[in-house]
């Protein structure tokens, strides 16, 4: 039974990770902020604040004989409007900066909104992705959000639009998302890459609005019986790097890293061998560090994956999600942001 992804909830991992510093502690983190609902993506703003998008509660709204629909026990979808976005400061105090976006809440009690969050010079931005008709919301696109400086927001890419008129080459079958179930999205000097897990693709976000794809991968791995799920995403040296969930029950070492020359649209295997990946990011030393949810097989068993460290082809593990604990609803600190857990 394959398995596609919908994003649910939101981890952390730590900052000195990132930078290449030790290990964390065997004592485990400390609780930084919390009375989040559902936080997701998360980012640092030049003024050293931690930027959260938020899911949010769901709602009661259905668009049921309105447009296609989720299939159960995913769908129907029912909707409201939610989802946030708060800024926490480096004392821990939290404040909403954005309020009212849209969430959706599917059949069986999951919860997506704001998927992610990003600055492009001084603006903040967010990834919506729980809107689309077929999420529930009859009036909300899943896009992209300018975050003005009163608190409103301005939608810049209608993603449900450009998903209607620009199918995949073959997408899943039995759990295909009209509205897409886009996952991050990183800044450019010119807009944003974003990824649709569910129609395996890689899109390009002009200043503009405009949107264009770069990667079809379902053109290379067939939506219904060869689903990778490209997921967390990076940018270094120029390059784009994706890495895949793959489908569930988890396989060991079924997952891959690919590197995206994003000018070409080519992509190769830059790393094999993970499992279930979630988060990347690159340390000032230069090496990778790979979020994996779930390290057995079968499952998938959220909190039993590791972060890895790649430099020169050797890889270590330097910490084990089991510290995480069922925190989903908190923010770790010292954390920046990396982990999504993604399950359904």
């Amino acid at each position: 039974m394959k398995l596609k992804p919908l994003i649910l909830a939101a981890s952390t991992v730590m900052a000195t990770i990132i930078t290449g510093a030790a290990p964390v502690a065997a004592s485990g983190p400390t609780v930084f902020a919390s009375g989040l609902n559902n936080p997701r993506g998360l980012t640092f703003g030049d003024n050293g604040a931690l930027y959260v998008a938020e899911g949010g509660t769901g709602g009661s709204a259905s668009t049921v004989g309105q447009c296609l629909q989720a299939l159960p026990p995913v769908g129907p979808y029912h909707a409201g409007f939610t989802a946030s976005i708060s800024k926490i400061s480096p004392n821990g105090q939290r404040t909403v900066v954005a309020a009212g976006l849209p969430s959706d809440q599917m059949a069986i009690g999951l919860v997506s909104g704001v998927a992610d969050v990003a600055f492009m010079g001084d603006h903040l931005y967010a990834l919506i992705s729980g809107a689309g008709c077929g999420h529930g919301q009859a009036n909300a696109p899943n896009g992209i959000l300018r975050v003005n400086d009163d608190g409103s927001t301005t939608l810049v890419a209608n993603l449900s639009a450009y998903l209607a008129a620009n199918p995949v080459a073959r997408p899943p079958h039995d759990d295909f998302e009209a509205d897409g179930t886009w996952y991050s999205f990183v800044p450019t000097e010119h807009g944003f890459y974003a990824v649709n897990p569910n129609g395996q693709e890689l899109a390009r976000i002009g200043r503009d609005g405009s949107v264009s794809r770069v990667i079809d991968f379902s053109q290379t791995f067939d939506g219904a019986t060869d689903w990778r799920g490209p997921t967390a995403m990076t940018r270094h040296d120029g390059s784009l790097f994706i890495g895949t969930l793959t489908s569930f029950p988890v396989q060991v070492g079924a997952a891959q890293i690919f590197k995206v020359d994003p000018r070409t649209g080519t992509f190769s295997v830059f790393q094999s061998g993970l499992t279930t990946i979630l988060g990347l990011a690159f340390g000032e030393d230069n090496a990778l560090f790979v979020l994996e949810m779930s390290a057995f097989n079968g499952g998938p068993a959220p909190n039993t994956g590791d972060v890895i460290r790649i430099k020169n082809g050797q890889r270590t593990k330097v910490l084990a999600t089991e510290f995480f604990g069922n925190r989903s609803e908190k923010l770790l600190a010292p954390w920046t942001p990396f982990h999504r857990l993604i399950e359904r």
